[in-house]
Formats: C-alpha cells, sequence, structure tokens
C-alpha cells in the first residue's frame, strides 16, 4: 500500500512516519501542498491507526449558547448580534437549567456551553449557571467557555485570569472548549477578529488552565484568508504548549462557514481541503491523541470519509448548534446516537462512546442493543 511513499520524493517523510520521529514545519508544509491527496491520507492512516487502533469514538452531549449578545464585531462571526438587532437572544438560568433536563432525559454526558461577550450580565451569572447544572447530576460534565469569555469574565470578576478559573471549577466548571483559536497568525487575525484576544492570551488562557490541572481541546479555524504557512504556524505553536503542558485532549480542525459575515471569500474549504487538513493533522500533531472530524461543519458523509485520513473522533450528538449553521452550514441540527454508531461502523471503524475526557463510557441500552443486532 505504502510503495508509492517507498518509492517516490516523498521517501523520507514515510520513513519519519514509520519510525515515529517528528515531522517538521518544512514537512507539514510539504504534506499541504502535496497533490496527492489519497496518498496523504493514506500516511495519516496509518498513523491514527498506530495512535488510536480501530476504534472511533463520539459523545453523547447537548450544546447551549447561553446568548449571542457580543461586544466584538468579529469580522468571519455570523452568531453575534447587537443589542439594537432584532435577533439576539439571552437565556435565563431556569430556561438553560430547563435545557439540561431534557438532555439529561435523552442520556447526554456532558453539557457543551457558549456564548457572546455579553455587556451585561455579571460574573455571577456564570457561576450560578454552573453551579445550578452540576446539581441536575453528580456526573454531568460542563465543558464551557472559550479563551475569550475566560478573559471577559475575568474582566466582569476584576481578578487574574488564574483566580476566575479557579472559581469557575470552584462553580462546577470540568473542561474549557477550544474555540475562539482562529488562526493565530497575527496579520490574519487582524483581518478576520480585529479586537479579539492575541494568540498569546488564547494561548496563556489555556496553558493557566492546564497548570491547574483542567483539560481542554483546542481548535483552528481554516480556509478563509490563511495560506498553508500560517496553517502550520498554528500547529506549530498548539504542538509547542502540548509539549509543555500536556492538557489538550484533541485537536477540532474547523472549515470556514462563508455565509452572512463580513468575511466573504472566494473559495471557501472543499472537501479536499477538508480531508488534507485532517491528515496533516494527524501526522504533524504528534503529540495529540485524538483528531476530530466535525461532522456539524463539513457534513456527515465527509467526516465519514474522514475517518481514513487520520480522524478517529465524529465529536457528538449536539442537538442543537446555532454558531456553525448561522454561518449557512446545512448539516442536520443533530445526530442521534444510532446515527453517529451508523456512519462510524459503516466507515469499518469500531464505535466507542466517550466522556468528556475521552474516556470509553458504555453505550445506552438502545444503541448497545442495535450494534448486537448488526452482527
Amino acid at each position: 500500500m505504502f510503495r508509492f511513499w517507498v518509492q517516490s520524493e516523498w521517501k523520507d517523510l514515510w520513513q519519519k512516519v514509520e519510525a515515529g520521529q517528528r515531522l517538521s514545519e518544512g514537512d507539514a508544509l510539504r504534506l499541504f501542498e502535496s497533490r496527492d491527496l489519497h496518498a496523504v491520507g493514506a500516511l495519516a492512516d496509518l498513523a491514527r491507526a498506530r495512535k488510536v487502533g480501530n476504534q472511533a469514538m463520539y459523545i453523547v452531549n447537548r450544546y447551549i449558547n447561553y446568548s449571542n449578545y457580543c461586544i466584538l464585531s468579529c469580522q468571519f462571526c455570523s452568531f453575534a448580534r447587537k443589542k439594537r438587532n432584532g435577533d439576539g437572544f439571552e437565556l435565563t438560568i431556569e430556561q438553560i437549567v430547563d435545557k439540561a433536563r431534557q438532555a439529561l432525559r435523552l442520556g447526554v454526558t456532558e453539557l457543551h456551553i457558549v456564548g457572546g461577550l455579553h455587556p451585561s450580565l455579571p460574573f455571577h451569572y456564570y457561576t450560578e449557571m454552573l453551579r445550578a447544572l452540576k446539581a441536575l447530576h453528580p456526573s454531568l460534565r460542563l465543558k464551557c467557555f472559550t479563551a475569550i469569555e475566560v478573559l471577559h469574565l475575568s474582566w466582569l470578576a476584576r481578578k487574574p485570569v488564574e483566580a476566575t478559573l479557579i472559581e469557575l471549577r470552584e462553580a462546577g466548571l470540568d473542561c474549557l472548549t477550544g474555540g475562539g483559536a482562529e488562526i493565530f497568525d497575527p496579520k490574519v487575525r487582524q483581518t478576520i477578529a480585529r479586537g479579539k484576544e492575541s494568540a498569546e492570551e488564547w494561548l496563556e488562557v489555556h496553558r493557566t488552565w492546564h497548570r491547574l490541572g483542567g483539560r481542554s481541546t483546542c481548535t483552528m479555524l481554516y480556509g478563509h484568508v490563511e495560506g498553508p504557512a500560517e496553517r502550520v504556524d498554528h500547529l506549530r505553536r498548539l504542538r509547542a504548549l502540548q509539549d509543555e503542558t500536556g492538557g489538550f485532549l484533541a485537536f477540532i480542525p474547523l472549515p470556514y462557514q462563508p455565509e452572512n459575515n463580513g468575511l466573504p471569500v472566494q473559495h471557501p474549504p472543499t472537501g479536499h481541503d477538508t480531508l488534507r487538513t485532517i491528515a496533516v493533522s494527524r501526522l504533524y500533531l504528534d503529540n495529540f491523541d485524538h483528531i476530530t472530524a466535525y461532522w456539524v461543519g463539513m457534513g456527515t458523509k465527509l467526516a465519514q470519509l474522514a475517518l481514513h485520513y487520520g480522524a478517529d473522533d465524529l465529536h457528538g450528538t449536539i442537538m442543537e448548534e446555532h454558531i456553525f449553521h448561522m454561518a449557512g452550514a446545512r448539516s442536520p441540527q443533530h445526530l442521534p446516537e444510532a446515527e453517529l454508531v451508523r456512519v462510524i461502523r459503516e466507515a469499518g471503524r469500531t464505535p466507542v462512546q466517550r466522556n468528556t475526557f475521552y474516556q470509553p463510557v458504555a453505550a445506552s441500552p438502545t444503541v448497545s442493543k442495535c450494534l448486537c443486532d448488526s452482527g
């Protein structure tokens, strides 16, 4: 299968992967620029199999956005609204708890909660929300807030980031989300998210959380105005922080959604670009166990194919997603657990339900019966 690699100009990359050696930034650029997507994918699939075997993971979770009012005006964002807009929303803690109760009846193990930088909600709104949700069930995990939200909450609390994170953890925060990383290159960041936190600030929030013993995920928004060099720089910074802290659970590449925002692009990410990005991420991020194919952004068919290009996780059931769909995503709002299992099995992988920390958990009785019935 890998004769191409052994006999071609890519022989040195094959030898590095075969020997478990780290790829350089130059190697990653060569992979991004290669025209042979299938060969790159085959090499990434080898690296995936060595790391996680034949399994592919998913989580039974629910998304909750507490508000889309935001003091920022990021050019790429289709989600944020100002108070003067007629289609903004803001949930009370009681409404959030009600959504969580409904989700618990469906077997969720995690709530994924993010929102805009609200102009007037006080700090105690967020801590009271965490406490109220944590009181619903002792095993419910709360994966909440992006780095820029943490910085905003730190400002609201008038405390350093570390003290703010400690207070959020004491209120019930289990894991930080990886959103808001976008692209770390300062020129690109100025173009797509002027006024947002810098790359250094994003990384420092996660570094601080990791030093406190917390875990998080990380992301990269690709397919807008950046090029391969900016993508590799982004991956390099994530790999360096992972070397330092070991606190990242997974990497989640996010394809840019081009509609309903102030950042039009002529060539949004294609399926080939998405598969290549996942494959290069798997090969370059050698200190990450898990690479996620985010089905919300790419659709289930492409996410299924991505399981052969280095991905080993399909994320979750979601149940209600606003951010990508307000930017034009055509994927469903929700995938039942049984459907995620079917997608994984059709790809030839073994489905494994996971928790927030990517540890296997027992599947629901209904899904377990489906697995038995299908052989």
